[in-house]
């Protein structure tokens, strides 16, 4: 038996428009399924879902991960999942997004768009109330037609998931303070241009347990992962400010612009003002 793919949950699959964006809450279409989506898929078309309340089971290929609201999760195209929920108790808010319109918003983003991810734990977390906040603003624009807000909308509330499935991941593997300690210097002195030697001085650690810690709960090493914050951090800039190449590149720590200019280069393939031209010349 094939598995189906949907345009959304229940509706035959069909060409996506550039761009194309769909928000719901999944209780909207309780009549279609009453708490229970078989396994399916969306070929073009990736979704984050925010559940809000109550509780019950993913599926994610062949892992089934039970969950109590809030959870998230991203699924990128193509990756057959489902799940089971209380039909009287649970919501979620639904993004669906076209694979066209992914790629800016991923590169605003830390988390990792080409895997599926499913947040559960860390509840008492601030990113939770921030990832409910977003994506319930997400639900309310879209339902007034506000769609240019979307996309930078969506690139926050896949920061707050990255954030919280590092956490998660940290606590499945029976805790990873170090890693999270050195997420949250990073993000306070990233702009000063710390070199890696005052970030295990500040830490109290050795380089040693510190690119064991960050190498396990973010999967690189200490100094990409610093390069990786900045760049984020230009990128964000570039595309949401009218400020000159130069600005940027004192304002996140770099002494000379023409070094910030190779730096960038060397991790997307374009020179910073190119690549900005480019962001504002893609499809809506």
């Amino acid at each position: 038996m094939t598995v189906p793919s949907f345009f959304i949950y229940g509706e035959p699959d069909k060409q996506l428009d550039i761009g194309f964006m769909h928000v719901e809450t999944v209780m909207e279409r309780r009549h279609m399924h009453y708490g229970r989506v078989d396994a399916h898929k969306h070929d073009k078309m990736a979704q984050i879902t925010l559940w809000t309340c109550g509780q019950g089971s993913y599926f994610i290929e062949d892992q089934k991960l039970d969950f109590i609201a809030p959870a998230a999760s991203f699924m990128p195209s193509g990756v057959v999942h489902g799940f089971t929920v209380d039909a009287d108790c649970s919501d979620a808010i639904v993004a669906s997004i076209a694979d066209s319109a992914l790629p800016p918003i991923a590169a605003l983003s830390m988390l990792n768009f080409d895997q599926p991810v499913m947040v559960r734990g860390q509840r008492d977390h601030r990113n939770w109330q921030n990832l409910l906040t977003i994506m319930t603003r997400v639900h309310e624009d879209y339902r007034q037609g506000a769609a240019t807000s979307l996309a930078a909308l969506i690139a926050v509330a896949t920061n707050d998931m990255a954030t919280l499935a590092s956490l998660d991941h940290a606590s499945t593997q029976g805790g990873n303070d170090l890693a999270q300690a050195f997420r949250r210097l990073v993000d306070s002195h990233f702009r000063k241009n710390w070199p890696v030697e005052h970030y295990i001085s500040a830490l109290g650690t050795t380089p040693h347990l510190l690119g064991k810690a960050c190498r396990q709960a973010y999967g690189v090493s200490v100094k990409i992962f610093i390069d990786q914050r900045r760049l984020l951090e230009a990128k964000r800039l570039l595309l949401f400010t009218v400020r000159s190449v130069e600005d940027i590149a004192y304002e996140i720590g770099f002494h000379d612009p023409a070094y910030f200019s190779r730096f960038f280069n060397t991790r997307t393939g374009l020179p910073p003002g190119e690549w900005r031209n480019g962001q504002k010349n893609r499809p809506a």
